[in-house]
């Protein structure tokens, strides 16, 4: 089977446009992952990211997914949304969104985040929650970083939530692959007898690290906003070196 380009690769909006017309991909290959990374994990992760988006339980709730994709992580949102009364927008490509159902509950906003002023302005203070699940690394490549950050903020009402999340950070994973547990997870994922290469204090092009991180946490805060930085569940497939930063307002 024909597979996506490896996620360390630079990929933007244009490639993943292209990957969710292959009809040789699978739904979660389509979304830039090996199946072995997604499939029969979904519930997991959407379970993960609901405990942590406590505004989901709530009733009649506005909704914003950006970067929803493809596999059944949006459907299962949909579905939440729909059984708690929830107004729900996505923002993705079209070709990601013709691939979910249409419910009378749901807009769909054909553009790449957060290219899209009136959405931006049309629910500027009114969103309860937001979710962008592990699509950091390609907004950080593909557009101005602090203004997708800045721009999510205005949309949070009173109470809101926005969670970023699966963060793949590279200090996190360099910190796993030195410790005795990462050595050996790596040598048995890769059936190999060699350790993982881990370099300290160098720099990685186009790669989000604990700088980042970190700067996201303090904009936010210091924009009025409270910012915490969460582990993953350790049943997740990357629980041992991807992370999510969750922020509320006040």
């Amino acid at each position: 089977m024909k597979k996506p380009k490896n996620r360390t690769s630079q990929i933007g909006f244009e490639d993943f446009r292209r990957l969710a017309r292959d009809e040789s991909l699978s739904k979660y290959e389509r979304i830039g992952f090996p199946d072995e990374y997604r499939e029969g994990f979904e519930r997991q992760i959407f379970d993960d990211i609901a405990g942590k988006l406590y505004n989901l339980q709530r009733q009649q709730q506005t909704v914003l997914d950006i970067g929803p994709g493809c596999s059944d992580l949006p459907n299962m949102l949909i579905n939440l949304c729909e059984r708690n009364g929830h107004s729900l927008t996505l923002v993705d490509s079209e070709e990601m969104l013709r691939q979910l159902d249409d419910r009378p509950f749901l807009s769909k906003v054909t553009a790449p985040y957060p290219d899209c002023p009136e959405l931006i302005d049309g629910l500027s203070g009114a969103v309860d929650v937001i979710l962008c699940y592990s699509v950091l690394q390609y907004i950080v490549l593909d557009t101005a970083f602090f203004r997708f950050l800045d721009d999510s903020l205005s949309l949070l009402a009173p109470g809101g939530q926005m969670l970023i999340g699966d963060i793949p950070n590279v200090s996190k994973r360099k910190r796993f692959f030195s410790s005795e547990a990462g050595i050996r997870f790596h040598k048995d994922f890769m059936r190999t007898a060699d350790e993982p290469v881990v370099r300290f204090n160098q720099i990685e092009h186009d790669q989000i690290d604990d700088a980042i991180v970190f700067a996201i946490l303090g904009r936010a805060r210091s924009a009025g906003f409270d910012a915490y930085l969460l582990p993953q569940a350790r049943s997740l497939p990357m629980a041992n070196r991807r992370e999510d930063i969750l922020i509320q307002r006040p």
